[in-house]
């Protein structure tokens, strides 16, 4: 079956998620149990394409294309995410690997062809900058639900308002965030980070689509509004359940990446 992949960036950008019916009574833990599943778990495998625009405080722009894979190992467990640039030329080249981990933390490595180096991306940075984006390392594969306590904050008939607040504060550089999950998908449509009171980052879901029933991300954007940057991903050619090979998300595939979607 043709379908679409997510790979996170932030639940918001590489992601989809199957067409459900509204369920009630649910508790907290299963709400975020089903959100995070829909997001990062729809088929066996997926592969899409990506193109991000970067714009600064002064309105310059920055172009990024990309080809992004994904392979669940185990069924809402652990999980490879596999992303190559392919344009523009200074960033060519540039691979991203994650081998994502429930109950422990994610192996990442990036690899920089103009240098040749294979650099992992240690915890600490997992919430620094890719490759100049407003999205973080840990977005691409999406932050373990494990991290965070919830609550319900409130409920209407489209969407669940969740507060998550982090069950340690080494590592992050919010307070807080805020989900509103929509009930039809268990897709967060706004996720909205917090320092204190004030709210500094919102990732959102600008394009929705179902595809062969499945939920499919086609446009997200992320805003950062301490630095007045934003960054707007625009999604193509979903696939899932192509049969992707395991041996594409070993360390090999850093510098011998695929040259397209298969």
């Amino acid at each position: 079956m043709n379908n679409f992949v997510k790979a996170g960036l932030v639940c918001i950008g590489i992601l989809s998620a199957q067409i459900k019916a509204k369920e009630e009574n649910l508790s907290i833990e299963e709400i975020i149990k089903k959100s995070y599943q829909a997001c990062y778990y729809p088929g066996d495998d997926g592969q899409r394409k990506a193109r991000m625009l970067i714009v600064d405080k002064g309105g310059n722009k920055q172009l990024r294309q990309f080809n992004i894979f994904r392979k669940d190992v185990e069924e809402a467990g652990d999980q490879n995410f596999l992303v190559v640039f392919e344009k523009p030329s200074d960033v060519k080249g540039t691979v991203f690997l994650v081998n994502k981990h429930l109950d422990s933390e994610d192996d990442r490595w990036l690899y920089l062809p103009g240098l040749d180096l294979e650099k992992r991306i240690s915890a600490s940075d997992k919430r620094t900058s890719f490759v100049g984006s407003n999205y973080f390392y840990e977005d691409i594969s999406g932050r373990n639900y494990k991290l965070d306590n919830y609550e319900l904050i409130s409920e209407d008939n489209d969407y669940y308002r969740v507060k998550a607040t982090p069950k340690s504060l080494d590592g992050v550089e919010f307070s807080h965030f805020e989900l509103t999950i929509e009930k039809n998908t268990f897709m967060p449509r706004v996720i909205s980070y917090y320092k204190g009171e004030k709210l500094y980052r919102k990732a959102e879901i600008l394009e929705l689509k179902n595809v062969d029933g499945y939920a499919t991300v086609f446009k997200s954007k992320i805003t950062d509004f301490e630095t007045g940057s934003s960054t707007l991903v625009q999604f193509r050619k979903p696939d899932y359940d192509v049969g992707l090979d395991d041996s594409l998300f070993s360390a090999r595939s850093l510098r011998n990446p695929p040259k397209g979607l298969k």
